[in-house]
């Protein structure tokens, strides 16, 4: 587990999953269920229009709400995007930037990527930038370059003090949606890497302050030994958030 100056955060990012419509009977099951003594911070990263209603239906639990794009221009004749401003005036406080299905989906780079973080940072709220490398590139052993160039152009403009209020999601793209997940070795071992590129780019105190989450298929089953890890501290969860139940446990796992 990670040391007391470094924030544990255990996300949920539910993609393009479920309906406006369910939102009472979801957040009614969360806020019975979540550990009242929990040891880490609790985020939601909906679709953007479930933002105001589920901020409403959960106040009072202690979880922040989050989202999983943001535009990269800060206001003007940009038809469907949503702006930082406007997702901060809604009371979100977490940002996902340059999550891979972004990257693989829409084409987004590493330049961009850096431009939506930096646009996140400006606006008061917490990005968290995913970076991760696909099977092909684990399977060539050109994994720690990827995810180092990744945090490199991403980074590019931030001083340590940005960078402190930056979350990085270590997703190793082959482990997504997959079923299939990185042994506790094989996720220690790139968050140890992604915190030795921070320091070196800033420094020490930098790098040991920096939230690293996993972000490759965890749940129930593995949570605790992943987040026993010394510089895993915490997770980015897809699939296993749509089930109330299943998040909270791995929320009452951080505890472990």
């Amino acid at each position: 587990m990670n040391p007391k100056y470094r924030k544990t955060v255990i996300a949920g990012n539910w993609k393009m999953n479920l309906l406006p419509s369910g939102l009472k009977d979801y957040a009614g099951e969360l806020k019975l269920r979540l550990p009242k003594d929990r040891a880490c911070e609790v985020v939601l990263c909906v679709p953007a229009i479930m933002a105001a209603p589920l901020l409403r239906l959960l106040r009072g639990s202690r979880v922040s709400l989050g989202v999983q794009d943001v535009s990269a221009e800060a206001s003007g004749a940009y038809t469907g995007e949503i702006s930082a401003a406007q997702l901060r005036d809604a009371g979100v406080k977490y940002v996902i930037v340059g999550h891979s299905e972004r990257r693989a989906y829409h084409g987004e780079t590493d330049e961009l990527i850096g431009r939506k973080l930096q646009r996140v940072l400006a606006s008061g709220m917490t990005p968290i930038l995913c970076v991760g490398e696909t099977l092909p590139q684990r399977d060539a052993g050109a994994e720690t370059e990827v995810v180092r160039t990744q945090l490199k152009l991403a980074l590019a403009g931030l001083d340590a003090a940005a960078m402190r209020k930056t979350v990085v999601a270590y997703e190793p793209v082959w482990a997504i949606g997959t079923g299939r997940t990185a042994s506790p070795a094989q996720a220690q071992e790139m968050c140890r890497e992604i915190r030795a590129a921070i320091r070196e780019k800033f420094d020490a105190r930098t790098a040991r302050a920096v939230t690293v989450q996993y972000g490759g298929s965890m749940n129930p089953s593995n949570a605790a030994e992943l987040l026993a890890q010394p510089d895993v501290d915490g997770g980015l969860i897809g699939g296993a958030s749509l089930d109330p139940v299943k998040f909270c446990q791995i929320v009452e796992a951080a505890k472990l």
